[in-house]
């Protein structure tokens, strides 16, 4: 004989309506039904907290792990409620999508005017000034969107709204039911070749992006690309993924739109990460840029045409030893060449170019409670700064570095105030610009949590 369980809000409810109607009038019948109904809901707000605290435990062992099968795991195949509803084409999975929005803001001080903050570039590395101005500043009012299109896709959006109108700076679809540790990622997106190129302005751990970023690739690395991705996590006793990623080359310092038709500009990385003790992991790994480079972002008043090459290596260690307290360590190396012909827009004279430069950067945040502790030091021109043109090196000036401070109040997980001072001499003219700034970042919303 085959024993049936039930759960005690099922019990309950098979009770109150096995109760015969004699005496109790309709009034007295949908009360017992909302009572039943309260407890169930009970139970199930119970079993939520419990699913959430072993998440956050989890999370805290194994957070790259964690993030690995967020992002890998298929999901399950065959009819499911969700599955049952008809769709966008009769028969897909539609739900209603994660719609989140996080503001990003700040004030912003230093001791140079806003032309000299509009032309200050980095001689031999990008001719572009800088983006912030004196006074009140909005970055961006940035909309996020994601829902699952079926067992087989998941869509992302992002669109920031500034004060120049909107922009897509995402929109890409998922694979997740593709065998073998296979996912495959198309649309617009922002390339994963590292941690730090990935992650949207609002989760970076200082209001600006590092130096060598800036330099190499723009103020927001090298920004929303539109291509296709291919990764692969093999079955290993540690985290190890391998991707490949085919790009139009849109980033007007590194490739350019106008370098070549279609797919101009190509990444190749892998990521790993072990756990270092019981509270701490380790996660580190290389990566390769190449591609097609047309642009007029290196020299003013002059277009260089020909092919770059970035070499990069980024390192980040995380201690957490409980929710409260943690500290992380992070450093990247990158080494860029590149050749072609340099074209003199006022002379319109030709002359080869041929760099090889590097840079790097170190930065260290500690948690305590609702405050986080930062500082960071980057640099370029480390062991190279050959900028050669028609066979002859360029006086550049200076090696460019700076050094910044940070401290962050965090009310909740929805809101966070940073003050930051920056000491700034990339410019290499021996004239320091130093920098405060104030920012404020609020979110609202279903926002999907970010990886390690």
């Amino acid at each position: 004989m085959k024993t049936i369980l039930l759960c005690p809000a099922t019990l309950l409810t098979l009770l109150l309506f096995t109760i015969p109607a004699f005496g109790q009038d309709f009034e007295q019948r949908l009360k017992n039904l909302e009572e039943a109904l309260k407890l169930q809901a009970e139970i199930i707000r119970e079993q939520q907290q419990t699913i959430t605290t072993l998440k956050e435990e989890l999370q805290q062992r194994k957070p790259e792990a964690v993030a690995a099968v967020e992002e890998q795991q298929p999901v399950p195949q065959g009819p499911t409620l969700a599955s049952r509803v008809s769709g966008l084409f009769g028969g897909s999975v539609l739900t209603n999508p994660n719609i989140s929005l996080v503001l990003d803001s700040f004030g912003y001080l230093s001791d140079r005017n806003n032309s000299e903050l509009e032309n200050r570039g980095i001689p031999g590395y990008s001719a572009n000034g800088l983006e912030q101005r004196i006074g009140a500043n909005l970055r961006a009012a940035e909309l996020f969107l994601f829902a699952p299109v079926d067992p087989y896709f998941n869509l992302y959006a992002s669109l920031p709204i500034s004060e120049d109108g909107m922009e897509l700076e995402e929109a890409y679809a998922v694979t997740t039911a593709l065998p073998a540790g296979l996912q495959l990622k198309g649309g617009k997106f922002k390339s994963n070749f590292s941690r730090l190129d990935a992650q949207h302005p609002h989760v970076w751990d200082f209001a600006d992006i590092a130096l060598p970023y800036r330099a190499f690739f723009g103020d927001e690395g090298l920004g929303g690309e539109k291509g296709v991705q291919l990764t692969y996590l093999p079955p290993l006793p540690f985290y190890a993924l391998f991707g490949a990623e085919a790009l139009q080359g849109d980033n007007d310092l590194l490739f350019g739109a106008d370098a070549r038709t279609g797919l101009h500009a190509f990444t190749l990385y892998e990521k790993n990460s072990f756990e270092t003790s019981e509270n701490s992991t380790l996660y580190f790994g290389p990566y390769l840029l190449f591609g097609k480079t047309k642009n007029s972002a290196i020299v003013p008043d002059a277009e260089f045409n020909g092919h770059s090459t970035l070499l990069g290596i980024e390192a980040v260690w995380k201690w957490q030893p409980s929710v409260t307290r943690s500290l992380t360590l992070q450093g990247e190396y990158l080494y860029l060449f590149q050749n072609g012909d340099l074209t003199d827009d006022v002379a319109a004279t030709v002359d080869s170019l041929r760099r090889r430069q590097d840079g790097f950067y170190f930065q260290g945040v500690y948690q305590w409670n609702r405050w986080r502790f930062g500082a960071r030091y980057d640099m370029l021109a480390l062991f190279s700064d050959s900028f050669k043109t028609a066979g002859f090196q360029q006086e550049l000036g200076a090696t460019p570095w700076r050094a910044t401070a940070s401290l962050e109040f965090n009310p909740s997980d929805f809101s966070r105030i940073r003050l930051q001072y920056t000491h700034d001499r990339s410019a290499r003219d021996g004239r320091d610009n130093n920098e405060w700034w104030l920012q404020f970042i609020f979110g609202i919303g279903a926002h999907a949590g970010h990886s390690f």
